[in-house]
């Protein structure tokens, strides 16, 4: 109306703009973590046994996957469990992880990866049956492969155990900006959606008023 001078004025004009909730990150829960990690004991080939260093490594630091498949033998320390690894707008960072990762990895490097690489000076870290540098496509049918083994029903996507493991450590107490820091995010509001993440109910939990357990 104020457009076709009906009105002299635009009361819209007073009016905010809605806001967009932000939607919680998918993630699987503790005992979904534990059944992916476990699943590549199952298959007792090389592929299984660097599935198995791929999927300890990236929950135990939260890496990208395409951070993970970029990686080379030299970005790891396994003495200091450390990871040096390249994010978005070429930013690096060391990231810590945890012994069951490092045995993972100590055990894929003087196993699997010897017989998967093709020439000894190969910089890339995780290999493809090839011997060529796997591929995040690849990954990708991997985790999806071992998802439906473990019987996890939950929508996967390549960020999934990213997303739980930021999730897992802020309801365990950390620090947001430590898991910033460890995410690699430039803004620790693009971490700050974790919190959305609500923890499973303890079992036999009641609803509450809007019945939600």
């Amino acid at each position: 109306m104020h457009e076709s001078g009906r009105l002299a004025s635009n009361p819209a004009t007073r009016i905010g703009s809605p806001r967009v909730g932000r939607q919680a990150p998918k993630t699987l829960s503790e005992e979904e973590i534990v059944a992916l990690l476990a699943a590549p004991a199952e298959r007792h080939t090389p592929e299984g046994e660097r599935d198995r260093a791929m999927f300890a490594l990236l929950y135990a630091t939260g890496m990208r996957v395409s951070e993970l498949v970029s990686l080379d033998v030299a970005d790891l320390d396994l003495e200091a469990r450390t990871v040096r690894c390249t994010g978005r707008g070429g930013r690096e960072r060391i990231v810590p992880f945890d012994e069951h990762a490092a045995a993972s990895l100590a055990a894929y490097l003087d196993g699997a990866r010897r017989t998967l690489v093709r020439t000894p000076d190969f910089p890339a870290l995780f290999l493809n049956h090839r011997g060529d540098r796997l591929t995040r496509q690849g990954f990708w049918l991997i985790m999806k492969s071992y998802a439906t083994a473990a019987g996890i029903g939950a929508a996967l996507t390549p960020h999934t155990l990213r997303h739980s493991f930021a999730a897992h450590l802020l309801q365990k107490g950390a620090l947001l900006r430590d898991v910033q820091q460890k995410l690699g995010h430039a803004n620790i509001s693009t971490t700050q959606m974790y919190r959305l993440v609500r923890p499973p109910a303890p079992a036999g939990a009641a609803p509450d008023a809007t019945g939600v357990v």
